[in-house]
């Protein structure tokens, strides 16, 4: 008897460690938003200040200084329901692109750049900031791909 072995190019992985990875991720994802939106609650006159001497948002410092940290609780939650996971990844990735975005305008057209994002954040440089928001749009995006990898295989069942 012959036996034809068939070489999958795809990687896989079993379904419990899809759903780990993809919690482990979300939980991450969710942390940092907490931290960071305690942080500008708890010290929200300081970082308004530092919203207003932001020429780029100076205007709209009072709006920005309530919403980021009510956002950012938000999509915490969105990424702790299981049901509401795969909006809370997609709307994470789009904060945190907008924040990157955002820091490399500022990098580029901002004199003096102050940071006032939160806790131990603060003691990123500009740069560092940059790549510490692209890791996490990265790691976001996987498990964004195992979340909907999962769905598409319940859907083919």
């Amino acid at each position: 008897m012959e036996r034809i072995i068939k070489k999958s190019n795809k990687f896989h992985l079993s379904n419990s460690t899809t759903d780990l990875l993809a919690t482990a991720i979300s939980w991450l994802c969710m942390g940092l938003f907490l931290y960071t939106a305690y942080a500008k609650i708890v010290d929200h006159t300081r970082f308004l200040r530092g919203l207003e001497s932001v020429s780029l948002i100076g205007g709209a410092a009072l709006l920005i200084s309530f919403a980021v940290p009510a956002i950012e609780v938000v999509v915490a939650f969105l990424l702790l329901i299981p049901r509401t996971l795969r909006i809370g990844l997609y709307t994470f990735i789009g904060v945190m692109t907008t924040f990157t975005i955002y820091i490399g305008i500022a990098m580029i057209w901002e004199k003096k750049l102050p940071c006032h994002c939160g806790g131990a954040i603060e003691k990123l440089s500009w740069a560092q900031h940059l790549w510490f928001n692209v890791g996490f749009i990265a790691v976001a995006m996987f498990a964004l791909l195992l979340v909907n990898q999962k769905r598409l295989l319940k859907i083919k069942k």
